[in-house]
């Protein structure tokens, strides 16, 4: 977050306000925060395209940790906040980061990932105190340095992981132009004329700073001039609140805080004024089209979607207007140029599903992993993919199907189970929903669902029944539900991501095939 024109423009602004305890940074604290981040990053060694990681939760300190890393040229990793210490670990190792930068409540956690990264020269904990040369307090650590920018500015970026929904997280590297920090990259020159970020917006930020979406629209801005909110945790009628409180303009959703959000007793979503709000974007997970129709009927045609891999191999965008003509897309290309291939790598017919690749966009690679990045590529080099399967209708939109990781293959049959899923979260009792393939000696995989009851709601066999009666009055045969098993709480992420192989992998037990 490159604050350096706005800390001059607009010092006293601020930059950022904490939803919950208000704790406001102006441009000018935030300003002169990075700058004494960026000295300390020059002070113990870190060079232009070197790495640092960012494990906490959102915090007031955590935009100065990514700031310092724009402006000294640095490559930040920003870690799930939910991860354990032997995760962390992986990531801190792979990512070759020399600093880890750390909170009090996620300190234990550090301990344990640093006791495994013997490379990692600096633990920062932002609102701690030091106790040992390793592990300093962020205050005490730049007591005194310089709260002007470094004489050697450069650019940086984040070095973002895959989930690892489907395997281990792959950091996401990214060529890095040698130019000063005040220049943008164009990737966001082009979200912030698509997301129509102006001077003086507000935006609010619900989500996990940790990942790629908030990353971008903080970012974004701040380099406008803007206000961000920053949620410390989603809550659906505090959201509603805080855009009434502040006079929200712009936010960025995933689809499940669509769902908690129209599931609020009806008093609750009209209790607050939500007419200041110009732009809601909404992405990193497949919205199902009942939910994304009743949000456009309560906010309005002021509903964006695009899909894009943090990879950046290509963007597809459409506004409210498209996806109502075009039902169910994630909009046209924007950036890219898009392919549907079968397994031959031959073009699909318009209509028919098959894997998204892209003539990529931008660059990039997973760092220190060529054979992943060769995998994620054409054989020729030129296209690559992340697995989604989907298709482009007759007009050019791209409607995606699933994950080709989790396609369910029973008796012969392709099954894709987002459609399911979809249906499922929409029914009243059912708070969230997974579907994917379990073994079945006959047909090699039956569908099999694992929900989460809504509050109050008593799972069991007639609920069970309920559900699959539910499912066949939509659904064709194979794509119901044979059983359906309950859940306290699915493991979907912060992000929005549903973390499907951790219960697909209780069916599957330690097999290492996916096929009988």
């Amino acid at each position: 977050m490159y604050t350096g024109k706005h800390a001059h423009l607009r010092p006293l602004q601020p930059a950022f306000i904490m939803a919950n305890s208000g704790e406001a940074v102006s441009y000018a604290e935030l300003e002169a925060r990075s700058n004494r981040l960026a000295h300390l990053f020059r002070n113990h060694g870190l060079k232009r395209l070197d790495h640092f990681a960012i494990y906490m939760e959102n915090n007031s300190r955590y935009l100065e940790a990514c700031g310092a890393g724009e402006r000294a040229g640095l490559y930040y990793t920003c870690v799930n906040s939910y991860l354990t210490g032997s995760e962390l670990a992986y990531i801190v190792a792979n990512s070759e980061s020399r600093i880890l930068i750390t909170s009090g409540a996620k300190l234990e956690v550090a301990r344990e990932a640093l006791a495994q990264c013997p490379k990692v020269e600096l633990c920062i904990v932002v609102d701690g105190a030091s106790e040992s040369e390793r592990i300093v307090g962020l205050h005490e650590a730049t007591r005194g340095l310089p709260k002007k920018p470094i004489e050697d500015e450069y650019i940086g970026t984040a070095m973002l992981y895959s989930s690892g929904t489907t395997g281990r997280p792959k950091g996401i590297l990214r060529p890095l132009p040698e130019q000063p920090p005040g220049q943008q990259l164009p990737l966001f020159d082009f979200l912030q004329k698509l997301w129509q970020y102006r001077e003086g917006m507000i935006y609010l930020s619900p989500a996990p700073l940790y990942h790629s979406a908030p990353q971008a629209a903080v970012n974004l801005t701040i380099k406008m001039g803007g206000t961000v909110i920053i949620m410390e945790n989603f809550d659906p009628e505090r959201y509603l609140e805080l855009v009434e409180k502040w006079g929200v303009t712009h936010s960025q959703l995933v689809p499940t805080m669509f769902s908690r959000m129209l599931k609020l007793p009806e008093a609750a979503r009209k209790r607050y004024d939500l007419s200041s709000l110009e732009i809601a974007i909404h992405a990193a997970a497949p919205c199902p089209a009942a939910v994304k129709d009743d949000m456009i009927k309560w906010w309005g045609p002021i509903i964006n979607e695009y899909y894009g891999a943090t990879e950046g191999l290509g963007f597809t965008a459409c506004n409210s207007a498209e996806w109502l003509a075009h039902r169910g897309t994630v909009g046209r290309v924007l950036l890219g140029e898009l392919h549907i291939l079968d397994e031959d790598m031959k073009p699909s017919p318009a209509g028919t599903p098959g894997t998204v690749w892209f003539r990529t966009a931008t660059p990039f690679e997973y760092f220190n992993d060529p054979n992943k990045t060769r995998e994620a590529r054409s054989p020729d080099g030129s296209m690559s993919t992340v697995g989604d399967v989907g298709y482009v209708d007759s007009d050019g939109f791209l409607h995606l199907t699933d994950r080709a990781t989790f396609m369910i293959i029973s008796g012969g049959v392709n099954i894709y189970p987002q459609e399911c899923e979809n249906l499922l979260i929409t029914h009243p009792k059912i708070a969230d929903a997974a579907v994917f393939g379990v073994p079945n000696t006959d047909l090699g995989e039956e569908v099999k669902a694992v929900v989460q009851p809504m509050p109050g709601i008593q799972p069991g066999p007639d609920l069970a029944e309920e559900l699959i009666l539910f499912c066949s009055q939509s659904l064709s045969r194979q794509k119901v539900p044979r059983s359906i098993d309950f859940d306290n709480e699915l493991p979907r992420l912060p992000t929005g991501k549903l973390y499907k192989r951790l219960l697909r992998d209780r069916y599957w037990g330690n097999k290492a095939s996916r096929i009988l």
